[in-house]
């Protein structure tokens, strides 16, 4: 045990104060309007970047930018190791910069767009990435990096070649998270391929067999390639009977992922798995925040808040 590892795992252990937790988050829900969301949430640990009028797209990336400081601030306490983990939980962040930077490529800047997130340590090859004026030199910068040859330069092929580079490489340096991983990378390719009927590139699925196995990515419909699946990956897809229904097991993703989070902080040793624990229960609490800001947008009051999207989750 380095010093190193004791003030990491402290600061992870702090971190639980920075989240709003189920009270609360059904009380943003509940607001009749995104303004009383919005002033409730100005009192909270998400208070930073929220700003009264806000559209809901605004305030849920202010959520999103906020989960991002903390991760920064966690990542700037741990040894080496820690803060690699870190990176390779926090990878959606790059994810979504680079596609909102290739949208501008293809759309132009008469479309407003976000500005990126400031990924500090965190970022990967981000610095490269941002550099880049076409789909093509975008896809050289890369295969150059660590994020590796997405195996195409259309906006699909790049978002998707990005997403599944990011589950195999947070299963490989983060085994507390490979379960996560490989859930993630199962509602993925499942919506790729399944619903949207799109084939992944070639190398995609090459990476993408070495979390769900060679039979599942070759699987000619979504029955047999939810039986090809390692069983205990398969879990995540349980009463999901057809692909158009995915959906419905995105919420349970992130309840495993609070669930998992929840046992390693509370670990007694000094080392990775409390750190991978603070980062998963701040990300399912900005994913259930993002989610009852939706809800209020539409006037607040009971529902399935736990259900909305959001892209910013580990891996």
């Amino acid at each position: 045990m380095g010093a190193g590892w004791v003030a990491g795992v402290t600061r992870a252990r702090a971190l639980r104060t920075r989240r709003l937790g189920p009270e609360s988050i059904g009380k943003v829900a509940a607001s009749r309007t995104l303004d009383d969301a919005l002033r409730y949430l100005a009192a909270t640990p998400y208070r930073h970047d929220i700003n009264p009028g806000a559209t809901p797209a605004e305030a849920q990336r202010a959520v999103s930018a906020a989960l991002l400081w903390h991760l920064r601030v966690l990542a700037g306490w741990q040894p080496a190791t820690g803060a690699q983990a870190v990176r390779a939980l926090a990878a959606g962040f790059e994810i979504s910069n680079t596609e909102h930077h290739l949208s501008e490529m293809v759309v132009g800047p008469e479309r407003p767009h976000p500005p990126p997130y400031r990924l500090g340590a965190l970022a990967i090859a981000w610095t490269r990435l941002a550099r880049t004026r076409t789909p093509s030199e975008l896809r050289t910068a890369l295969a150059a990096s660590d994020w590796g040859d997405p195996g195409g330069d259309s906006p699909a092929a790049l978002a998707t070649g990005m997403r599944v580079s990011a589950a195999v490489r947070l299963a490989t340096a983060v085994p507390d998270a490979a379960p996560w991983a490989a859930a993630r990378l199962v509602l993925l390719f499942g919506r790729e391929v399944f619903v949207v009927g799109r084939r992944l590139p070639d190398v995609s699925v090459r990476r993408a067999s070495r979390l769900l196995g060679p039979r599942a990515v070759s699987a000619g419909s979504y029955a047999d390639f939810r039986q090809a699946l390692p069983a205990d990956t398969r879990r995540v897809l349980d009463d999901v009977d057809q692909a158009a229904d995915l959906w419905r097991a995105e919420a349970r993703w992130w309840d495993a992922v609070e669930r998992d989070g929840r046992e390693l902080l509370r670990t007694s040793s000094f080392g990775l798995g409390p750190v991978v624990g603070a980062v998963a229960l701040l990300s399912a609490d900005a994913w259930r925040t993002r989610g009852a800001l939706e809800l209020a947008a539409r006037g607040g009051g009971p529902g399935d808040w736990t259900a909305a999207e959001a892209p910013d989750g580990p891996g």
